[in-house]
């Protein structure tokens, strides 16, 4: 296996790895063994035809594809050890050759290639956030007679961590997540018995005005998530165990705890989140 890396501006990186014939050879062979064993064809007894009349008989494709799930996580990660990655999401896949392997009757074969397009975590800057919260957060510190203190609003604050730090999004990030703020549109929609057509209609707005609106509001989310993030280890915020376990007896019911027990690990980021978000309004 051989794999080249490139870098995009915005962090995006891309692998695009080569699976050596004699490679892709052994696990199209494996299916092949695997499909002989169950395979019925006509004039022999099942499981016992001959490899090449089942070769001949089956979806070539089907099984390229079968062989491929196998040969493709192994390539993926020798490819991310080898350039000492550390990506943050899945991979987001295209094939870029997917020829016919060797076949039992000598045919020649060839290489396979795939791209595999993910990002590491950006780098962040935070500048001077803690001046620029300060400013939003001044206002409620002035106590006026007769008058309730006005409360610091939380876009405001938000805005203004924002405002100050310094982080590129990889592309690659902001339409995974375009991808799942839409998904969970679809099935909003298809839960009120409207079609996308019918929604887009009421709102005013094409798939394309949707798509971009989605992008501004991921890049902005992720951007933040990720500034809170680099705060919070500046800052030191820790969550302890027992603040995990004491939200989690909060929960409303078995189902909600159960599902809070088993995701530790996010709950723990929530946590940290909001007490990172204390700290902010409190500067």
């Amino acid at each position: 296996m051989k794999s080249v890396l490139a870098r995009q501006d915005d962090g995006t990186v891309q692998l695009t790895i080569t699976i050596p014939q004699a490679s892709v050879k052994t696990a199209v062979d494996g299916v092949l063994d695997q499909t002989v064993k169950s395979a019925d064809i006509k004039g022999f007894r099942k499981g016992k035809a001959p490899k090449k009349v089942v070769e001949d008989s089956i979806n070539k494709q089907a099984v390229k594809e079968e062989a491929l799930k196998k040969l493709l996580p192994t390539a993926y990660m020798e490819a991310v050890t080898e350039h000492k990655l550390r990506p943050i999401i899945n991979p987001k896949i295209h094939i870029e050759k997917l020829e016919d392997p060797s076949t039992s009757s000598g045919q020649a074969g060839a290489d396979w290639v795939f791209s595999a397009i993910t990002c590491e975590m950006p780098e962040v800057e935070l500048g001077k956030y803690k001046d620029a919260v300060s400013k939003i957060t001044a206002k409620s510190k002035i106590i006026l007679p007769g008058k309730e203190q006005e409360k610091p609003k939380f876009e405001e604050i938000m805005q203004a961590v924002i405002g100050s730090a310094t982080v590129k999004i990889p592309k690659v990030l902001i339409e995974q997540e375009v991808d799942r703020l839409l998904s969970q549109t679809l099935d909003e929609i298809k839960r009120l018995g409207l079609t996308l057509d019918q929604y887009l209609a009421s709102t005013g707005k094409t798939p394309e005005q949707l798509r971009v609106e989605y992008a501004q509001k991921s890049e902005n989310d992720i951007k933040l998530e990720f500034v809170l993030q680099k705060i919070s280890e500046a800052e030191k915020i820790t969550v302890e165990e027992k603040e995990v376990d004491e939200a989690i007896q909060k929960a409303k019911d078995p189902k909600e705890k159960e599902n809070l027990t088993q995701n530790r690990y996010m709950l723990t980021n929530i946590l940290r989140q909001q007490k990172t978000l204390d700290f902010l309004r409190n500067l």
